[in-house]
């Protein structure tokens, strides 16, 4: 089986905030979240043969609206990476992938700089999470997370599928 590659994410903080701006959704909803998850999963699996996990939550509520495996392989890692990733998203509005850029990959800066204490592990700055906005609601009303590959892949195969969705949506291929 061949795999398609997934594109590399821009490092630049102001291309990466252009980037979120990009993805924003017109609404978001459970079945919203369904056929997201179920096209990054889909985009994963065409990209490499190495298991990973979607997950998709509402923010407000922690409602769980798609959670899936790639494969065989994963475990309760990827899941606690998930909830990591998931709480340094809701607590920055950020991308974590931003994150990460903006410290420079440096857990320790980034946790002194948030007096975060013993608490830092409770959050992950390496990309991956990613903030669900809505265009004309203020906030983050959810968070997409992809746990298994790189960083910068598990961050830029969210950012590719949103792309795709909200083509598909603009040209009447997906009814949202």
């Amino acid at each position: 089986m061949s795999f398609t590659a997934i594109r590399a994410p821009p490092t630049n903080l102001d291309e990466i905030a252009a980037e979120e701006q990009r993805c924003v959704f017109t609404r978001f909803t459970a079945n919203t979240a369904w056929t997201l998850g179920s096209l990054i999963r889909a985009r994963l699996q065409r990209a490499s043969p190495k298991p990973a996990v979607v997950n998709i939550t509402l923010a407000n509520s922690d409602q769980l609206l798609f959670h899936a495996a790639t494969g065989p392989g994963t475990g309760p890692d990827n899941d606690i990476w998930v909830a990591r990733k998931r709480r340094a998203v809701l607590r920055w509005s950020a991308s974590t992938w931003s994150l990460h850029n903006k410290f420079k990959g440096d857990e320790a800066t980034f946790a002194a700089k948030f007096q975060l204490g013993s608490r830092g592990g409770d959050y992950a700055i390496h990309g991956g999470g990613f903030p669900v906005r809505v265009r004309g609601v203020e906030g983050v009303v959810g968070v997409i997370v992809v746990s298994g590959l790189t960083m910068q892949e598990d961050h830029e195969v969210i950012v590719e599928t949103i792309e795709e969705y909200l083509q598909k949506v603009a040209n009447g291929e997906i009814n949202d």
